[in-house]
């Protein structure tokens, strides 16, 4: 379908590709892929999932608490 450059500067690549009657939109560099019914809505999904995915993780044994589950 097509090949967009994310930025002129660090030659990340998007490529967007129809599949059935769904549009799928991905970063090459990362892996990361979004789908929409149109070009618009995949790269606005895409650019959303890429945000999500560059989030740093939460220490998550300080975040949870004790477990009450039987077998624990």
């Amino acid at each position: 379908m097509g090949v967009q450059s994310r930025g002129e500067s660090n030659g990340e690549t998007i490529t967007v590709t129809k599949e059935g009657r769904w549009y799928v939109a991905r970063d090459e560099s990362s892996g990361v892929a979004s789908q929409g019914e149109t070009k618009v809505e995949a790269l606005e999904n895409l650019a959303e999932a890429l945000e999500l995915h560059a989030r740093p993780v939460a220490d998550t044994d300080e975040d949870l608490e004790p477990s009450t589950a039987p077998w624990h």
